[in-house]
């Protein structure tokens, strides 16, 4: 188990969120799934819980207002100095800002906005509230990938708005780029052509830790969630493809050695 960094390097993703119609019923998945508790979080954008894993944070849960159907589905924030600046740059670089900056009482500012291909994703600029306070352990965020169609257009975007250096897999059928900050890997691009679904389109991937891949699936499947991809081993170690009661789709993951 380690501290995650105290202030992460603009760019870096720092903090997962969902917003969804039922906080209480999600808690009760997400508890009985992680071992997650919880303490409420600021209300800017209605009631916002955060959830805590050995008294650290490690992720964040809303609620819409009822008379909201956005999709439901787990939020990438990645860390920036300025959001006002990064918004500029977001809209500069063909990207769209829904919400925001705007301020979250004492914890910092945040924005929501998509990249040129559609996918959302939050800026968050840190003031009391650094972002994922723990890594490396289960029920922690341990990676974050964007699932699009193909790499070459929106790393473009991705590298002059935050700064990113790109390593990209050479292969004929794997379209894959490795976003580097500061010499290290910090998140992905990862082109699906066809196989992207259809009904989700360019999205942010939340990988979580588990000790059990199998087991966590498993337990998915009890608590009301579903399987969407099944156990499968991988290079960046055992994983499956899940989703909540909700519809939230991240993903699960033993990581190699763990």
């Amino acid at each position: 188990m380690t501290e995650a960094a105290a202030r992460r390097a603009p760019g870096a993703p720092c903090w997962v969120s969902l917003i969804v119609h039922g906080l209480t019923a999600t808690q009760d998945f997400y508890s009985r799934l992680f071992g997650w508790e919880f303490r409420p979080g600021p209300e800017q954008l209605g009631p916002y819980v955060r959830a805590l894993l050995s008294g650290k944070e490690v992720a964040g849960i809303g609620q819409l207002p009822p008379d909201r159907h956005l999709p439901i589905a787990w939020t990438t924030y990645l860390a920036s100095e300025d959001a006002g600046v990064t918004a500029e740059a977001i809209r500069s670089c063909g990207g769209t800002v829904a919400v925001g900056p705007i301020d979250a009482g004492n914890a910092g500012r945040l924005l929501l906005a998509s990249d040129p291909s559609g996918a959302v994703f939050g800026v968050w600029q840190a003031a009391e509230h650094l972002g994922t306070a723990l890594a490396g352990t289960p029920g922690t965020p341990v990676w974050n990938e964007l699932v699009t169609r193909e790499t070459a257009s929106v790393a473009t975007f991705y590298r002059t708005v935050f700064g990113f250096e790109t390593e990209a897999v050479v292969s004929a059928d794997f379209d894959y780029q490795t976003l580097h900050l500061q010499g290290r890997p910090v998140a992905a691009l990862h082109g699906v052509g066809h196989a992207l679904p259809r009904d989700r389109g360019p999205h942010w991937m939340t990988y979580f830790q588990v000790a059990d891949t199998d087991e966590a699936a498993a337990r998915v499947v009890e608590l009301g969630g579903h399987v969407l991809r099944a156990p499968r081993d991988a290079s960046s170690g055992r994983l499956a493809t899940v989703s909540d009661p909700e519809g939230a789709v991240f993903t699960i993951v033993r990581p190699p050695g763990s």
